[in-house]
């Protein structure tokens, strides 16, 4: 009986411990991604019509959400995944395109997504039940 129940601790603190480690950094990964996203909202917002010269930010923020997409696929759902993806693909197409309403409008898209993907898998009492 007591080997069992010493199993069942550590499985539980081993459970508990892995649960803060993930989901600090999925709270590191999504601030940082909406910080870039929001400062490209700025410079996007700065340039006007010439906004195709923002391309080396939005490549430079591929690069860095395809690093961070890699680890938060091990345990967040591939949708949530896949849909920020959708929207900086759009993103980068619109920023190509000169068409800035739309990009600001993935851009946001992208942002509340992100957002989402924190709430989620935040620990607390509403997630667990």
């Amino acid at each position: 009986m007591k080997k069992e129940l010493i199993i069942c601790v550590v499985i539980i603190v081993f459970i508990v411990i892995m649960d803060i480690i993930t989901q600090k950094y999925t709270i590191d990964s999504v601030e940082t991604i909406s910080n870039n996203l929001n400062e490209l909202k700025n410079e996007i917002k700065e340039k006007n019509n010439e906004i195709s010269s923002v391309g080396t930010n939005v490549d430079n923020l591929f690069s860095k959400w395809e690093y961070m997409h890699d680890k938060l696929a091990y345990y967040i759902e591939h949708d949530e995944l896949e849909k920020v993806d959708v929207y900086l693909v759009g993103l980068k197409s619109y920023i190509q395109n000169n068409e800035e309403s739309e990009a600001i409008e993935e851009l946001d898209k992208c942002t509340f997504i992100l957002k989402h993907i924190k709430d989620k898998q935040a620990f607390n009492v509403q997630n667990i039940f």
